[in-house]
């Protein structure tokens, strides 16, 4: 939660839907989620315009396919670029407190 914390008050809104995606898809089984940019924007703590900007932005990049709320990751490797290392400190942390083996 500290690291969540850091996260929203000093990297980017881009980075922190990066961060977001990646940890919302290391949950499910597929590489597809429903959410609305606003329910997003609610859990990043932010405006739902800068969400609406920054998925603009992955998605010009080839990164996502959003539509009506259904996000479609195209380019994982990608996206964990763009992210900020808070994906890989949270990540770790999870898997070492719950070790369960994610799909990806």
């Amino acid at each position: 939660m500290a690291q969540t914390a850091v996260c929203n008050r000093h990297h980017s809104i881009d980075q922190q839907l990066c961060r977001w995606l990646l940890l919302s898809i290391d949950r499910l089984p597929s590489n597809q989620l429903i959410m609305t940019q606003e329910l997003i924007a609610n859990m990043l703590g932010v405006r739902r315009e800068g969400v609406t900007e920054a998925a603009g932005k992955l998605q010009k990049l080839g990164v996502i396919e959003y539509n009506r709320g259904h996000i479609k990751i195209l380019d994982r490797p990608r996206l964990e670029q763009l992210c900020c290392e808070c994906y890989a400190v949270v990540k770790k942390e999870t898997n070492r407190l719950l070790p369960y083996k994610y799909p990806h």
